[in-house]
């Protein structure tokens, strides 16, 4: 297979839902807590072999919505953690020329926390390599309930026709809207639902589902899930007759 026909059947696009952190200190009789930190270091060997095999965005669950709901101590963690990992990615980030984001509510972030965010965004916006997308206090309604409060707003304002609405706008207005959309959607932890996790963008994204904890998952595994993805038809609505008539025209 030659280089450009493997890229053309990788996704553009990788979604993971990193989960299975507190069952891998369980297993391994860690305090609490501590599976969080284990998986912190999983992310970058990731990171590195997807630009390596030219996908151009990775987006990663890293907090949810509803993870303000935990113990405490946990959410104090995990907050922690993400300090900590922002501050080592900004040098990968420039050595691999990685554009760094966040998405998700900030509201509820520590002003500190916010500023690093900002800083990090700022410092990578014009890498081009690649996309690393970090969701912090992020939830797929709330994405969308914003979208639409954002369009109402400019129609409200006139700088949008109500009659102009449709699905292509509104894209246009959710979080990520300058990416192509989600092909693959891993979740490690052997759990079988999306979470609240880019439900706009992952609409026609393949899903990928693991038993293994995120602290065990590998860049074997990962192949594994990318081998997955070039062996499905994806159709998008129309017939396998039409995927492949639009193959042969397209050769």
């Amino acid at each position: 297979m030659t280089s450009s026909e493997e890229t053309s059947h990788l996704p553009k696009h990788v979604a993971i839902i990193m989960d299975g952190n507190n069952r891998f200190a369980k297993k391994n009789q860690m305090q609490k807590g501590e599976g969080h930190r284990s998986g912190k270091d999983i992310l970058d060997p990731i990171v590195e072999h997807c630009r390596k095999r030219n996908i151009q965005a990775l987006t990663v669950f890293a907090f949810s919505s509803e993870n303000w709901n935990r113990p405490q101590f946990e959410v104090d963690l995990l907050m922690a953690l993400l300090e900590e990992t922002i501050h080592e990615q900004l040098p990968r980030m420039e050595k691999f020329n990685i554009a760094l984001r966040f998405i998700g509510d900030r509201s509820r972030l520590s002003a500190k926390l916010r500023d690093l965010m900002l800083h990090a965004e700022q410092r990578t916006a014009n890498f081009d390599s690649m996309t690393l997308t970090i969701a912090i206090s992020y939830g797929g309604m709330w994405d969308m309930a914003q979208a639409a409060k954002h369009i109402a707003a400019d129609v409200l304002e006139h700088k949008l026709d109500l009659e102009a609405v449709d699905a292509d706008v509104f894209g246009q207005y959710v979080s990520l809207s300058d990416l192509p959309a989600v092909d693959l959607l891993i979740r490690t932890g052997g759990d079988f639902r999306l979470s609240n996790f880019l439900l706009w963008q992952a609409a026609y994204a393949e899903l990928y589902f693991t038993d293994t904890l995120w602290p065990e998952f590998t860049i074997e595994e990962f192949d594994d899930a990318l081998a997955v993805f070039g062996g499905r038809e994806r159709r998008f609505g129309k017939t396998s007759e039409q995927i492949q008539q639009e193959q042969l025209e397209n050769k």
